[in-house]
């Protein structure tokens, strides 16, 4: 029997990703996000959740895809993800949510060889949902030449934080 792991799968552009589910904390609608001066152009800058920073990837930009302006579909995953050997919580901006799915590890392919420059390190693997194909992430590679060491993740003493930040 085979392992059927589950993913939560999002668009950009027309192509569908998957990203482990153990590693989502939660997904948020698209919201004003402050700009980090001097910040690489897929780092668009930070959040405030509940008196916790995240730094904020553009999953396109980072994937060499160009940016588009935020949709009423537009979502920010909040994620915990190995970087450098240190779990950080990083948010990712997609172009939409569709679903958690599984997809079946016996049934997962790796990433074409290609030759060339083509970058697919970040490739977990290639799942198939009915017709189509749920490129799945490895996050930590991904993420692996990214420093955000600058851009600290922080939590404020709940008590401190105010009543609407907590109830966001």
């Amino acid at each position: 029997m085979a392992d059927h792991a589950q993913y939560l799968t999002l668009g950009l552009d027309r192509e569908v990703f998957g990203i482990d589910i153990r590693n989502v904390r939660e997904i948020l609608d698209m919201r004003p996000i402050s700009r980090l001066p001097h910040a690489p152009p897929f780092l668009v800058g930070i959040i405030d959740v509940r008196g916790t920073s995240y730094p904020i990837v553009d999953l396109r930009t980072k994937l060499g895809m160009p940016a588009i302006p935020a949709t009423p579909a537009t979502r920010i995953i909040i994620l915990d993800v190995s970087i450098k050997g240190r779990t950080t919580g990083v948010g990712f901006v997609a172009d939409c949510v569709f679903e958690v799915t599984g997809l079946d590890d016996d049934t997962m392919s790796a990433a074409p060889d290609v030759g060339g420059d083509w970058q697919s390190t970040y490739i977990a693997g290639i799942g198939r949902k009915q017709d189509g194909f749920v490129v799945v992430f490895d996050l930590e590679r991904l993420m692996e030449a990214t420093d955000l060491s600058h851009v600290a993740t922080t939590t404020a003493p709940a008590a401190a934080a105010p009543a609407a930040a907590r109830a966001a």
